[in-house]
């Protein structure tokens, strides 16, 4: 099996975009090709077909090449759920609870056999895989225990893109000081330096990329202009760099909150010509939106105190009094409800927590993680949309056993699984467990329908295909800006 590997020299660089690049264009020239990422720090994750949880860059870098994401392409995903801990995923599955310095202890041995064993059973399917770093290769303090940098370049003899993203400043410094601090056998396997976020005139930049080459030895394989092509967020740093819409004729708000989760979700949304996502911080001014969304949360009790110490629990609900919408899910369904009861302290210090009390449902959070894709059908408001999706969230949400019948009946179910999600009689509160819902495009205009009568607004069509067919638009866009501004050839014929 034939290995590229993509690093760079901060986080953010554009390693995630370039190796989506990478694997579309292979795809195409007809390499049977995977991308691999052998650990991966990220709360936006997706479900594979197994059942098992990987980073949901993976899987759209699986999308780039045309194949099904499997949990070989990505081993271990840790997801930091706050004073400095971390969830373990290995192999798809929650292993446990760490600190960084007991999970090198713990984890790095184990780790590492994961990432070996994973590499060689898509060795045996694959014939390229596109390996994608993490950070920076070039941290001195973590380096002995880097798992997914140059000790993977290493044991695949790959040669290895080194990206830099000029727009923080700093670029020849970042490459030249990254050069210096990795060992010469990682230095070999550095074949190319691109460039990434480049605004200006690009003949500003030669004397410096001809200095650069002179002085590390090493060729800029190209310079990648700034774009706004939309790409798949790896984690809420991302967020600050999101291109802004500006108002359109529905505006949503998400809340940020502090252990936000899945926020790819909205990615559908965003896409929507005549929608604007706006991320609040929680001490921001609500406004009155058109809809307000509550994503999800790696920790629910945790992001509800920080809802309630910030005010901006108060000013939800007195936007839904004052005829708002909101519409929670997974976490921020289980935060819509009466209470949140955490009996094993899974999540924190609080055995319980009282929710909003915008929906009438009491969650446990549970030992057993719910991880699993679904297929279903919509009841509400339309029958008969099929439904995909997947679920993640420990913790099961009832109707409470004291509530009395009236008031059940004033519920609704969103689809024929009823434990997937629900909305209120006058539809100002909706909950939903199902992560990719908005992916299904009938079911997103029909509720974006609703928002627009709302305000008066002629209806959208519903006949419409999923969001994986704009998503190959946008993974072909990224492709060609690639292919237009990089050459692959050196690590190509390596």
């Amino acid at each position: 099996m034939k290995a590229m590997m993509v690093v760079g020299t901060t986080s953010h660089a554009g390693k995630s975009f370039i190796t989506t690049a990478i694997c579309r264009i292979l795809a195409r020239q007809g390499w049977h090709v995977t991308p691999f990422k052998g650990q991966n720090m990220a709360l936006n994750a997706y479900v594979t077909a197994s059942g098992g949880e990987i980073g949901y860059a993976q899987a759209v870098q699986a999308w780039a090449a045309g194949i099904h994401p499997r949990i070989e392409m990505n081993p271990i995903l840790l997801k930091p759920q706050g004073n400095m801990t971390s969830q373990v995923i290995l192999g798809g599955k929650a292993i446990g609870m760490t600190t960084a310095t007991d999970y090198y202890k713990q984890y790095f041995d184990q780790g590492w056999d994961a990432i070996v064993q994973s590499l060689e059973r898509l060795a045996v399917e694959y014939d390229f895989v596109v390996c994608e770093g993490a950070g920076s290769p070039a941290e001195i303090n973590l380096k002995h225990r880097d798992l997914t940098n140059m000790r993977v370049a290493k044991y695949l003899n790959a040669p290895t893109l080194l990206v830099v993203d000029i727009d923080r400043g700093g670029a020849f410094a970042h490459v030249v000081g990254t050069l210096q601090l990795l060992d010469p056998s990682e230095r070999a396997l550095i074949k190319g330096i691109v460039i990434n976020k480049f605004r200006g005139q690009r003949s500003l930049l030669d004397s410096g990329i001809e200095w650069l080459e002179n002085y590390t030895e090493i060729p800029v394989l190209g310079v990648i202009p700034w774009h706004n092509i939309a790409f798949s967020a790896e984690d809420s740093l991302d967020l600050l760099e999101r291109r802004r819409k500006g108002k359109q004729e529905i505006n949503i708000s998400v809340l940020r909150l502090p252990h936000i989760a899945n926020f790819t979700d909205f990615e559908p949304l965003d896409a929507e010509k005549t929608v604007s996502i706006n991320y609040l911080e929680l001490e921001d001014h609500l406004g009155y939106p058109d809809a307000v969304i509550l994503p999800g949360s790696k920790t629910t009790i945790n992001d509800l105190i920080a809802l309630n110490k910030s005010g901006m629990a108060k000013k939800l609900q007195d936007y839904v009094v004052a005829g708002g919408i909101v519409l929670g899910i997974c976490g921020g369904f289980q935060m819509l409800g009466e209470m949140v009861f955490d009996p094993d302290q899974l999540e924190g210090d609080s055995v319980s927590y009282p929710g909003l009390k915008l929906l009438p449902i009491e969650t446990v959070i549970t030992p057993e993680k719910i991880v699993r894709q679904r297929q279903t059908c919509s009841v509400y408001p339309y029958p008969g949309f099929p439904i995909a999706g997947y679920e993640i969230h420990q913790g099961i949400s009832r109707l409470p056993k004291e509530l009395t019948q009236p008031v059940r009946t004033t519920i609704h179910a969103l689809f024929e699984d009823a434990t997937l999600g629900i909305v209120n009689d006058n539809q100002s509160v909706w909950g939903c467990y199902l992560h990719g819902i908005f992916d299904n495009g009938a079911w997103r205009r029909t509720w974006l329908n609703y928002l627009r009568n709302r305000r008066g607004l002629s209806s959208l069509p519903t006949g419409i295909p999923n969001y994986r067919e704009q998503r190959e638009v946008v993974l072909n866009q990224l492709a060609d800006l690639v292919e237009e501004y990089i050459d692959l050839t050196p690590l190509l014929n390596n």
